[in-house]
């Protein structure tokens, strides 16, 4: 292609072998087809936008499940790491997996130290989710780190003033939006949830789909609920729309998820 298309970076959080009713988890053969899409899409002349994947958090099913789909069809990946939870959090990645995943020739960047939402961070509060969470992944994988997922997708001018003075060149945020090639320092993206169909995502893809626009709308709309509600209360609401899961399943989730592996 003469003119690469517009980029569109697609978010993933978590894969299980069976559905889930919490809209972050996606089945591992959904994800199996949608790389498959993605990959002929990039093979396509052409073809509307290009897909890019990436994860945040950092959870072990990106590694157990998540690398050998990539790592078969020759893409890489973005992996956003909260780097507090690793190897401390039971269902997240430890330091091995992540020097695999690196040594892997996928992309680590950083996803703060604690998944705080940064805007609720005073100055001392930002040096650690920012500084020493970009520092202890170079520390730990020998490896610059200049890419940053903002969490909850929060941010305002001091936030990005902050991670670039931290030292991150490119800042991805939860905007659903097409960007260009290059792209600029600050990068949006669409988070990919269990209920949207091979269908649905192939029609986002396609020249000329209004969908997209469409979803960024709905984002500006859910931003000002935020700013009505403030946080606490919208996250509140997020979590009953959203089926977020509680402590005791996320354990029984984990549990299952070891079973399938070892089988």
């Amino acid at each position: 292609m003469t003119q690469p298309p517009d980029r569109l970076y697609l978010l993933y959080h978590e894969l299980r072998p069976s559905r889930s009713s919490y809209s972050y988890v996606v089945e591992t053969e959904e994800f199996e087809k949608h790389v498959d899409l993605y990959l002929k899409l990039r093979n396509t002349d052409g073809a509307g936008l290009w897909p890019e994947v990436t994860f945040d958090d950092g959870h072990i099913s990106n590694f157990e499940f998540g690398l050998p789909v990539l790592q078969s069809r020759n893409i890489k990946a973005r992996f956003f790491i909260t780097v507090g939870w690793t190897g401390r959090r039971q269902g997240y990645m430890g330091w091995q997996e992540l020097r695999e995943l690196h040594q892997a020739g996928q992309l680590i960047g950083a996803h703060g130290w604690s998944h705080t939402l940064l805007t609720h961070c005073d100055a001392k509060e930002l040096h650690s989710e920012l500084v020493d969470a970009r520092r202890t992944l170079e520390d730990k994988l020998g490896t610059s780190i200049t890419t940053m997922s903002l969490p909850g997708g929060r941010y305002n001018r001091r936030i990005l003033t902050a991670c670039r003075d931290a030292g991150y060149t490119q800042i991805f945020s939860s905007i659903p939006r097409a960007e260009p090639d290059p792209t600029g320092p600050t990068i949006g993206r669409l988070n990919i949830r269990g209920d949207m169909s091979l269908e649905w995502i192939t029609k986002l893809l396609q020249p000329g789909s209004n969908l997209l626009s469409g979803l960024e709308r709905q984002y500006q709309v859910k931003a000002a609920a935020k700013s009505l509600l403030g946080d606490r209360l919208y996250e509140k609401v997020w979590a009953l729309l959203n089926r977020k899961e509680t402590d005791t399943e996320v354990r029984e989730a984990a549990a299952s998820e070891d079973s399938a592996h070892h089988q």
